[in-house]
């Protein structure tokens, strides 16, 4: 089965969502205290776990247009996206070794993906 362009969108879509969640999970994190009305109106916290919810479901569908071995090492951008986040909304800075690690996970979401395309001939629309 080829992976569809669709699907690669969608699963790239996901990363987002749930890079975004973990920027949720943070600001929750910090009006967090452990008591059952606190977290259950802990809205940031809330917010995360929904996004992360529709990325799950974004996901799954998105499997149906695609070899798991392609689309799920998309998920590795996750990682970019949140290094470029924090950096805009959280005021963490990126050093030489994270650009590096930015730098290898979109080297290696590259070669698969160039890898898929040797084998199976071309990715379908």
């Amino acid at each position: 089965m080829a992976t569809k362009v669709w699907a690669m969108g969608m699963v790239l879509f996901c990363t987002l969502l749930t890079s975004t969640a973990q920027l949720f999970y943070k600001f929750g994190a910090e009006q967090l205290e452990f008591n059952l009305l606190s977290i259950i109106t802990n809205l940031p916290l809330l917010m995360g776990v929904l996004l992360y919810a529709v990325g799950g479901i974004l996901l799954i569908l998105s499997f149906r247009g695609g070899e798991v071995s392609v689309l799920y090492p998309i998920i590795a951008t996750s990682y970019i996206w949140v290094s470029f986040l924090s950096i805009y909304f959280l005021n963490e800075e990126m050093n030489l070794f994270k650009w590096a690690g930015v730098f290898t996970i979109m080297s290696g979401i590259i070669l698969i993906g160039y890898g898929s395309n040797k084998a199976e001939g071309q990715v379908v629309m």
